[in-house]
């Protein structure tokens, strides 16, 4: 919370899964402390993450924020997540397709080899 309140510390819940799953911690608002604007560039920096400007269709974001939800995360980390499992993916199809590349040249380049061994040309 903001304007120098602080948690109430008045009543005391177990920390387990069903408690999470009740929602008995972490979503009651008495309990709730609003991290300060500099800590943003530690966050960023522990993560590894740089903040970018884009410019999206609103129907894209609103897309994006309907599937995050029915997952029950929020709408930019999925947007990461999605943006990496592209990226990964498309690195995998040129590394692939580089491979193919380099694997047929030394098949044309062996068979060259052998006709000029041989002497024949086809």
């Amino acid at each position: 919370m903001s304007e120098g309140k602080s948690m109430t510390p008045d009543r005391k819940i177990t920390g387990s899964d069903e408690a999470w799953d009740r929602r008995e911690l972490g979503a009651d608002s008495n309990f709730v402390v609003v991290a300060d604007d500099t800590d943003d560039d530690a966050i960023d920096a522990a993560l590894d993450l740089q903040p970018i400007s884009i410019r999206l269709q609103k129907s894209l974001i609103e897309d994006f924020k309907m599937i995050a939800q029915l997952n029950d995360i929020g709408y930019q980390p999925l947007m990461r997540q999605v943006l990496a499992r592209f990226a990964d993916s498309e690195k995998k199809r040129i590394l692939r397709q580089v491979v193919s590349d380099t694997l047929r040249r030394r098949k044309e380049d062996d068979a060259e080899d052998a006709q000029s061994k041989t002497g024949t040309h086809g």
